[in-house]
């Protein structure tokens, strides 16, 4: 009833985890059963280990949260050596979102990544661009398209594009990379945000600004998702504000052939498998006999 095959990942549920609000996965092993969740996306991999930015991090907002974390992580070797082999005990599909600072930092990541134990590559893609003047390779549809093809290159593994909502065409950006080889959408990552202490007078995060997410952005997140349904072929992975089986029920009638629990999971820690509880007996309510039979299908 539940089982889905994303870019032929087999998942148990359509229900995955979003990257960056579930650590590398174990962190929630005494919370959840690990093997019960659709996939585990595991948080921002880069080549070399990363402090993350100084100051305040996360903020907390009306219906959502801002984060800045600048992308803090023990770098691939620490998480091929280290981390990917404490994972293999659970039976889950373990896919690494990666960023890197060049196009062919993604290459090289895509091909330290192609190991065993490994289902999936998410290219993280609203990083700074440091070969073209600090451009985020997610605003810029040449540079996404590039990108993508260089993962390409350099795996066999499924490649799914993480893309920035933070654009005026979100339909151009999905069909540059899936034109350049994209086996799967995510959508969205968060929305650009401030927060300003009104009392110091200051910006609340370290950063300045920082990545709204939470059910404040799920509109526009599933508006997207539909947006992008309409254009392209490959599978969408929707996300933005899923703290329910309603909410991810949602994203899959816009078009979503799967979702992702991201700030839900801060709220509460089992919110994967309660989400995923909560659309098979809405499935069961509606004498539905498969998921896929929700995908799409928004009666406009």
């Amino acid at each position: 009833m539940l089982a889905v095959e994303i870019a032929g990942i087999k998942m148990k549920t359509p229900v995955m985890t979003g990257s960056g609000t579930f650590g590398f996965g174990t962190e929630y092993g005494d919370f959840v059963d690990l093997n019960k969740i659709g996939a585990i996306v595991v948080k921002g991999t880069t080549l070399q280990p990363r402090p993350g930015n100084k100051g305040r991090r996360i903020a907390e907002t009306p219906a959502g949260m801002l984060n800045s974390i600048g992308l803090e992580n023990p770098g691939v070797e620490e998480f091929l050596n280290n981390i990917l082999p404490g994972l293999a005990r659970y039976d889950v599909p373990i896919i690494v979102n990666i960023s890197g600072n060049t196009v062919e930092e993604y290459g090289e990541l895509a091909a330290l990544l192609t190991v065993p134990g490994v289902a999936g590559l998410e290219l993280n893609i609203s990083c700074p661009n440091v070969k073209e003047g600090g451009i985020a390779f997610g605003t810029n549809c040449h540079s996404a398209a590039a990108v993508v093809a260089m993962a390409k290159r350099n795996t066999n593994l499924p490649v799914i594009v993480k893309l920035s909502p933070n654009v005026t065409d979100i339909v151009g950006m999905a069909q540059a990379v899936e034109q350049a080889g994209a086996d799967a959408i995510s959508l969205i990552n968060t929305l650009l945000g401030m927060a300003i202490d009104i009392h110091k007078w200051h910006p609340v995060l370290g950063n300045v600004v920082g990545g709204l997410s939470g059910p404040a952005i799920k509109p526009v997140a599933v508006r997207m998702v539909w947006q992008v349904a309409q254009a392209v072929e490959v599978p969408i992975i929707g996300m933005g504000g899923i703290v329910t089986g309603a909410d991810a029920i949602e994203f899959m009638l816009a078009g979503a052939s799967a979702v992702a629990v991201g700030t839900g999971n801060f709220v509460n820690p089992c919110a994967t498998q309660v989400v995923a509880e909560e659309i098979q007996t809405y499935l069961q309510k509606r004498g539905l006999s498969h998921v896929q039979e929700l995908v799409g299908k928004v009666i406009i």
